[in-house]
């Protein structure tokens, strides 16, 4: 098949599924296409059958904010005319879906019929789209999506819940490439980190208010308190300074590391004891996954479908948004020798079976159904 992806091209979670997805595609022998205004953080080009068109976003005086989705549609016109793709798939309602329904209509008119696959991320429904001045746009792009999809069952009852859908939700999990994420034998950097046997938790996120980094930093002020431990804070955002501060008034700046944006964040699972996750949205838990594959245990919130992800008791524990107690007694819990080992031989078992060999399956199947039932409404 030959097939565009739409995407974000950043270090968010749709982003990245999008590119690992395309690039799982395109080993199979499928030929995929990426539509976005930069080239996608994880996008490669080691295979013949991927292939890059950037949207130009021209600035006119006219506009104050440049029209972004016509240049989309615009684009998705062009590379689907040209290169004569069999499907569009739009990650993120906003604004994709909605400029895959305006190319899709002015491609019926050309007499050429694309149909479109909208995958449902979390933000885009649980924030974003409840929003007045977006709702009527998200429900009707969904609802005139071709095929839809949703990352766990709880955004999928979400969807339902606050918008008035029609059509049947797909749910197909996020996954991991294993040959990427794995633990690593990165000794001389736990070493670097943890010189006196330390505990080592980790933290990977945008630090948006909604992952409540503060819950991390607190949950670690009170385990050091019991055990020698470090942290290290993987991400960047608009939390970063305020986290900062918090660490000076705790106390913890000798234990904690803010390494900033990184993409080989394998490296630094690789040597960690416990991966933290407090948010309070969530719709799958994606950096979990990856902590999971690289045998750390996870200590997260209930919040949205992590709890599809983390085996409460197995793989880690699950704990109430914002009850940092709590997830210090199971973060001590989990760091004890005796139980440690056990968590990280769990958290390996769990991720295995969300490998990215096992998904891409579904969607190559899912894919094929939706072309099918289209081609059938000519």
């Amino acid at each position: 098949m030959k097939i565009g992806i739409v995407c974000y091209p950043t270090f968010g979670g749709s982003g990245v599924v999008a590119t690992e997805l395309g690039k799982g595609l395109a080993k199979l022998g499928h030929e995929i296409h990426f539509i976005t205004y930069r080239q996608p953080t994880r996008l490669d080009f080691f295979s013949e059958n991927l292939f890059y068109h950037e949207v130009d976003i021209k600035s006119y005086p006219l506009f104050e904010h440049a029209p972004y989705e016509l240049a989309l549609a615009s684009k998705m016109v062009s590379v689907v005319k040209y290169e004569e793709l069999d499907l569009l798939h739009v990650h993120y309602a906003i604004p994709h879906a909605s400029a895959a329904y305006m190319a899709k209509q002015i491609l019926k008119e050309q007499g050429i019929r694309i149909p479109v696959v909208t995958t449902l991320h979390g933000t885009d429904i649980t924030l974003v789209g409840k929003d007045p001045s977006y709702e009527p746009v998200v429900t009707f792009s969904i609802n005139q999506s071709d095929g839809v999809t949703a990352v766990s069952e709880d955004l999928k009852k979400e969807t339902f819940s606050h918008f008035d859908i029609r059509r049947e939700i797909e749910v197909i999990p996020n996954f991991i490439d294993l040959e990427r994420f794995k633990r690593q034998k990165k000794e001389h950097f736990k070493l670097a980190i943890c010189p006196n046997g330390e505990k080592l938790l980790v933290h990977t996120s945008n630090f948006r208010k909604v992952k409540r980094v503060e819950d991390v930093i607190r949950v670690f002020y009170e385990v050091r308190k019991q055990i020698p431990a470090k942290l290290l804070l993987v991400g960047d955002g608009p939390e970063r300074d305020k986290m900062e501060r918090l660490c000076r008034e705790l106390g913890t700046c000798d234990d904690v590391r803010f390494l900033g944006k990184l993409e080989a964040v394998e490296e630094v699972l690789s040597v960690a004891d416990l991966f933290v996750m407090p948010s309070e949205k969530e719709s799958f838990g994606l950096a979990a996954l990856e902590a999971m594959a690289c045998e750390v245990p996870i200590l997260t919130s209930n919040a949205g479908g992590i709890p599809e992800l983390n085996i409460d008791g197995v793989t880690g524990f699950v704990c109430e948004v914002g009850d940092v107690k709590a997830m210090k007694d199971k973060a001590l819990y989990i760091l004890d020798d005796k139980h440690l080992a056990t968590f990280k031989k769990n958290a390996l078992a769990r991720a295995l079976e969300f490998d990215i060999s096992s998904i891409l399956p579904l969607y190559v199947d899912y894919y094929k159904k939706t072309i099918e039932s289209t081609l059938a409404t000519i």
